[in-house]
């Protein structure tokens, strides 16, 4: 593994992970996650299981999106606190609680006479109502998972309907709107429902933009009747703790996408886009924060299996620096894309 560029206290490695909010984020692999569990002291929060349904119940949102891990044991990504938890459940909402953060799932299922921007308005006005009634008003990340992204329906690519209804719905009723966007990932599942999970909290976050790409918010009309609505980067940081998610992040400069049909020169454009992101967060912390130790992990989303290798050798020959590294087969938001990479950053 190269050095990487940019300040070694966010490249630098942990077994365990705990964040101001008292999150810790693990990857358990699945056939171990019920006796891990059992054994830990820890408050499960949130469960997401790639591309397969768990044996077992568990008292936390599950999330399972159709999207299969195509590297490695099928792991679980784990969130938990060393605080009490509070459970709501509702048909189709569930969320986790523990008085600094809260962790939340919905899902949609589709249905003829609804549109998919009507069906995905719904879904985030209902989740905005939930976070403003419980006390959690402060969007930190967000999720998408739904079928058929690139698919055209009724003139216009799924993908686009869906930012339609999210930005009509966030620009309604999230504060400060779009300067107070989090951090999101969209991805095309293989089947299933809308499903969106959220991360929010009683105290505001750090939204960051990309000093190479254009906000998201900002890009022009040919990607849509509205655009995009998530920023580049999240950071949650205190004097002791630091956690910055970042978002899907691929190979697009400004706002045009680079490198088609080319898998290995698009993820080194993504990973160039991933560590500007990392610089302008180093550049923006103080002295102390910067050398605190950290653990990075990352979740890869790959087109095309046969890309894998490519893409994961561009991986591992870049300075990225990583503890944890998850492929996964999913659809990505616009066509040419091959690849994607999201990352979370965590220090103390």
């Amino acid at each position: 593994m190269k050095s990487a560029r940019i300040p070694q206290s966010l490249f630098a490695n942990r077994e365990v992970s705990e964040t101001s909010a008292h999150l810790r984020v693990d990857y358990v692999e699945n056939r171990e996650l019920q006796s891990r569990l059992s054994a830990s002291s820890a408050q499960p929060m949130a469960i997401v299981s790639f591309g397969q349904t768990l044996p077992h119940h568990f008292s936390c949102p599950v999330i399972t999106p159709d999207l299969p891990q195509i590297a490695g044991p099928h792991l679980a990504e784990v969130w938990t606190s060393d605080q009490p938890v509070h459970m709501k459940t509702d048909a189709r909402l569930s969320m986790a609680m523990n008085g600094d953060c809260l962790i939340g799932s919905i899902s949609l299922d589709e249905q003829p006479d609804i549109s998919l921007e009507a069906l995905t308005y719904r879904g985030y006005r209902e989740i905005l109502h939930h976070l403003q009634d419980s006390g959690y008003p402060y969007l930190w990340r967000i999720w998408n998972y739904f079928p058929h992204i690139n698919e055209d329906q009724d003139g216009l690519e799924r993908y686009r309907r869906f930012c339609v209804g999210r930005h009509q719905a966030l620009a309604e009723a999230l504060a400060g709107f779009p300067f107070s966007l989090p951090a999101a990932t969209a991805v095309g599942t293989k089947s299933g429902p809308l499903q969106i999970m959220f991360l929010a909290g009683t105290r505001p976050a750090e939204h960051l933009g990309n000093p190479r790409q254009l906000n998201a918010y900002e890009y022009p009309s040919e990607y849509g009747p509205r655009s995009p609505s998530f920023a580049r980067a999240t950071w949650l940081r205190s004097e002791q703790e630091s956690l910055l998610f970042i978002a899907g992040t691929a190979s697009i400069v400004g706002h045009r996408t680079r490198h088609a049909g080319q898998p290995d020169m698009q993820t080194g454009e993504s990973i160039l886009n991933l560590l500007a992101v990392l610089e302008h967060a180093g550049s923006m912390a103080r002295p102390d924060l910067l050398d605190m130790p950290d653990r990075a992990m990352y979740k890869v989303y790959v087109r095309d299996l046969g890309s894998l290798f490519t893409i994961r050798s561009a991986i591992e020959q870049s300075p990225l620096s990583y503890r944890h590294l998850l492929f996964l087969q999913g659809d990505l938001c616009r066509k040419e894309l091959l690849v994607e990479i999201e990352g979370l950053i965590i220090s103390d």
